[in-house]
């Protein structure tokens, strides 16, 4: 049996499934009728994008509504003029939403991305549940066409301890074990 190293496996679990579609976004203004979630909508050209108003700061979140491991994070620019409003955009993942979770843990920085073109950014496994898209000290729009977000889920793994007599069957030690896991209200 041949093993393969863990990031082939992992690349192969995270690179199925766009997370964004599962979640909830918002920004921190709306330009026209370019909402938060048009950026998760599976349109990557124009006008299909969100776009917030001119203003300091700006700023779009994305709330998986679960905490995840988060592998990769795709950013698609508009495909028409304006290019520069994906340019200087932070990728934060994390729990918090302390500053709107612009506090979070940064994932990576866009360069100018051509007309219609995506940008990938490795995450390496980066755990939250909000992935934001911040353009920090400046005063500027911000526009994305689209934001992928792949990763795994967060397993949590229960223990629990259960005290049986030696007479107690397997379907009697599965109901003590259940009801253990989720008591009744």
């Amino acid at each position: 049996m041949m093993l393969q190293p863990l990031e082939e496996n992992l690349s192969t679990d995270f690179s199925r499934e766009n997370l964004a579609f599962k979640g909830k976004a918002v920004q921190s203004s709306t330009f026209n009728a370019w909402g938060a979630a048009k950026a998760i909508d599976g349109i990557r050209y124009t006008p299909s994008c969100a776009h917030t108003s001119y203003e300091l700061n700006p700023w779009w979140r994305l709330d998986l509504l679960d905490s995840y491991y988060i592998y990769k994070v795709t950013v698609t620019n508009r495909d028409d003029y304006c290019l520069d409003q994906t340019t200087g955009v932070e990728i934060r993942i994390g729990n918090s939403l302390e500053n709107n979770g612009n506090n979070n843990p940064r994932s990576g920085v866009t360069s100018l991305v051509p007309a219609g073109s995506s940008v990938s950014f490795s995450c390496g496994g980066m755990e939250g549940r909000y992935v934001n898209m911040y353009i920090p000290n400046i005063q500027k729009y911000l526009t994305l066409c689209e934001v992928e977000v792949y990763g795994t889920a967060k397993k949590q793994v229960t223990r629990v301890q259960v005290k049986a007599a030696e007479n107690v069957d397997e379907a009697e030690l599965k109901e003590l074990v259940l009801n253990q896991i989720s008591p009744s209200a």
